[in-house]
């Protein structure tokens, strides 16, 4: 995702320096250019504002209810283990999101491909005091996880889990950067489009008159 995002401000950018192009016959192409750039990019974000404001189902899925029942709100993490050799691939990393005392937050897990996963829980942003490893033998039935006690159930997994989840949180910090460039270029051109074609209309009712 993040590296989407960082091509969509090169493409933005080179948008922008395009517009300086206002004649010669690389002038209508450039436009072109810029036209579809615009339309691209507000597409990309109208469909990512729907896939993150929709509540998602994946088919094929287990139903994942994680209930708080710590007095304080913690912030959860999962992280899949996928049967794989390749480190990369291995450890899939998700935010949960922040939970309540007795409340609790539903996801779904595709487990096909695994038959493990951790959960992790911080009290702030780093502090991390809550840890399980949880096993899927059947992969038709849900699962149910009570957060009862401040508790690491292994320290060698925990660190890795941590490592996983700091690099999470790292590149979701450089995503919202981009994001966040992105939809200030994106303004920049939209405004540079619509007022030159404004100013192409009192030239146009000059003439007539």
């Amino acid at each position: 995702m993040f590296y989407f995002f960082f091509l969509l401000a090169l493409a933005l950018s080179l948008a922008l320096l395009f517009s300086v192009i206002k004649s010669g016959q690389f002038a209508l192409w450039a436009k072109v250019y810029r036209i579809a750039i615009v339309v691209v990019t507000a597409a990309a974000f109208i469909y990512l504002f729907i896939q993150k404001s929709t509540y998602q189902f994946r088919e094929n899925s287990i139903t994942l209810q994680l209930i708080n029942k710590l007095p304080f709100p913690l912030d959860f993490y999962l992280v899949k283990i996928n049967n794989t050799s390749d480190e990369d691939a291995k450890y899939e990393t998700k935010h949960i999101g922040k939970i309540r005392n007795n409340f609790y937050r539903i996801d779904y897990l595709t487990m096909q491909d695994s038959n493990e996963y951790w959960i992790a829980g911080y009290m702030g942003a780093k502090k991390l005091v809550y840890f399980s490893q949880h096993f899927v033998p059947n992969k038709n039935e849900d699962q149910i996880i009570e957060v009862q006690n401040y508790i690491v159930q292994s320290a060698k997994f925990a660190d890795t889990a941590n490592l996983k989840i700091e690099a999470l949180k790292l590149d979701n910090i450089k995503t919202a950067i981009w994001i966040t460039l992105d939809l200030l270029l994106l303004f920049l051109n939209l405004m540079l489009l619509v007022r030159k074609e404004k100013q192409k209309i009192p030239t146009v009712l000059a003439g007539i008159s």
